[in-house]
């Protein structure tokens, strides 16, 4: 008996269909496929012993009969080299041998679709799928910055994310690496506050054999690997000086030297940095050079953290709450209210990132149907229940705002309260309550650095 599989990717939705046929007489139903312009593409399952590796190929002819025009990418692992050249000249678009990685297979894939004469709408709809399905949140400020990932894609600019520990800058980059022209290359993210700094160098650009003492070959650094896709520099503040000079080089000519070598290379790789800090104060204490900045920040994306956007909390527990609970095979499929005011009431420094490990711990201890308060485990200095009111809650902002508001214009106008008054459209007399009321050191402005 032969089993195939196949899978079609239609605009709007996919289509899982399963058939059973008998390699005696390779006859189905033909009106199974239906109208053959739906059909973008087709992964084709074949599970059969060795000696029936020839079945396969009658069904694949049967297939590319109804689906002239359709691409058709054999999944096998039964078959050799002999039949899967055979395959292969009967009309595959492609052979993978399982199991399918969504890294390995999304690029063949795409390549696939992008000769197709609908190009433009099939690969738009297949990568906006898989590069923004995981950026969830309806809150205003996260869905600010996500609705700029599609237009950032289609632009071959550099790009700048910031935004604290865990609140997905990597997964960012990567929708705008598979959204964009380059989705068919290489994505390559490095940690640059994880490489020692004697090797950030050889990390990046490579070596030549004999570089150094050790260097028994020669070895291609990460921009060669990248080539012709994206390169995100993750923890960019932490490249020492001198690797940020020659960084700063690669940008603006698109060439470098490995070490130990004279000869200049090039590549096509479009630069993505990250940083947990504001780059605009990683310029001002020196970790990152300032031309190096300008030369990256074409375009910014700022990612809030969790606690500034907990309308997303509830969406995002019940995403992790249904990937772990199907990874465990756990019987758990929802989230008490209970739980759910835990999870919302508590201030994640950790950010998605900590969100998702509380529940993959939750749901792997939890034996009911629905996780419980007591499920969710949170370190008991950060869980805290709202204390104050409303009003509380809003003097105590506006407090925070007027002090910073008027440090700052204090500090653009050198201490000069007249002016400062004037930027902020009040007369001198308020403007000087309000600096009294909030206890300012006016003088230390005067002299550019504010107590």
């Amino acid at each position: 008996m032969l089993e195939a599989m196949l899978t079609a990717a239609r605009l709007g939705e996919k289509l899982r269909r399963e058939i059973i046929v008998d390699p005696s007489q390779m006859q189905f139903d033909p009106n199974w496929f239906g109208d053959r312009a739906d059909f973008s593409a087709a992964l084709l399952f074949l599970i059969l012993p060795a000696a029936q590796a020839g079945a396969g190929g009658v069904l694949l002819q049967t297939i590319k009969n109804k689906l002239a025009e359709v691409p058709i990418i054999v999944v096998s692992e039964a078959c050799g080299p002999v039949e899967t050249l055979e395959l292969l000249q009967q009309g595959a678009a492609d052979f993978i041998t399982p199991p399918l990685r969504v890294a390995d297979t999304l690029p063949r894939v795409w390549r696939l679709l992008e000769q197709l004469p609908r190009r433009e709408s099939l690969v738009q709809t297949l990568l906006e799928r898989v590069g923004l399905k995981l950026l969830i949140g309806q809150t205003a400020n996260f869905l600010a910055e996500v609705k700029k990932i599609p237009l950032i894609a289609r632009c071959d600019s550099r790009v700048l994310i910031s935004g604290e520990t865990g609140t997905g800058k990597e997964m960012c980059a990567r929708a705008i690496h598979y959204l964009s022209p380059r989705a068919g290359k290489p994505f390559v993210p490095v940690n640059c506050g994880a490489i020692p700094v004697e090797l950030v160098e050889n990390e990046l650009f490579g070596h030549e054999r004999g570089a150094f003492t050790g260097a028994n070959s020669t070895k291609p650094g990460l921009i060669e690997e990248a080539e012709g896709g994206t390169l995100l520099l993750d923890e960019i503040d932490c490249l020492p000086p001198m690797a940020q000079v020659k960084l700063l080089r690669f940008l603006q000519e698109k060439e470098y030297r490995r070490l130990g070598s004279a000869k200049v290379r090039h590549a096509d790789v479009r630069v993505i940095a990250a940083s947990n800090t504001p780059f605009a104060e990683a310029v001002r204490t020196g970790r990152v050079r300032q031309d190096l900045y300008y030369r990256l920040n074409v375009v910014a994306i700022a990612l809030p953290p969790l606690r500034e956007r907990r309308g997303d909390i509830p969406a995002l527990a019940q995403h992790f709450l249904a990937k772990y609970a199907a990874e465990f095979h756990a019987v758990v499929t929802s989230v008490s209210p209970d739980a759910m005011q835990k999870l919302t009431c508590y201030d994640w420094p950790g950010n998605v990132r900590e969100l998702e490990h509380t529940i993959e711990r939750a749901v792997m201890f939890c034996a009911t149907s629905a996780l419980d308060a007591a499920d969710i485990s949170l370190p008991s200095t950060q869980a805290h229940q709202p204390d104050e009111s409303f009003q509380q809650a809003k003097a105590k902002l506006v407090e925070q705002f007027e002090r910073d508001y008027i440090q700052r214009l204090l500090l653009s106008c050198q201490g000069n309260i007249s002016k400062a008054a004037q930027a902020a459209h009040k007369n001198r007399r308020a403007f000087w309550e309000l600096i009294r009321k909030h206890h300012i050191d006016v003088h230390g402005f005067k002299t550019g650095t504010p107590a």
